[in-house]
């Protein structure tokens, strides 16, 4: 696996490594790697992730379909991550205008 940096941005190079991770599943797996699991307790771990990927599967479908409603969209942001009423001199260091 591979990451650039770029402009000695270490900072965000590790931001996307960690996500690479996360993607990949690596995490989770050293955790379950950190204690012995018994075979019984593997074979009921699996089958309920099954089950759960099973459900998350017929739901999806369901809403394509349109038999159930879908989730709600998420509010548009303006630009590049603008928050509502964070407008110039609307920050916490700026003068209070009374």
């Amino acid at each position: 696996m591979q990451v650039l940096v770029r402009d000695n941005n270490v900072d965000q190079a590790l931001r996307v490594l960690k996500k690479k991770l996360q993607r990949e599943g690596v995490f989770r797996e050293m955790k379950a790697r950190q204690a012995y699991e018994k075979p019984s307790e593997r074979r009921v771990r699996e089958k309920q992730e099954a089950v759960r990927r099973a459900k998350k599967l017929a739901r999806k479908q369901a809403q394509r379909e349109g038999l159930i409603a879908g989730p709600k969209p998420k509010p548009q942001r303006g630009a590049r991550g603008a928050r509502p009423g964070a407008g110039a001199g609307a920050g916490a260091g700026a003068p209070a205008a009374i």
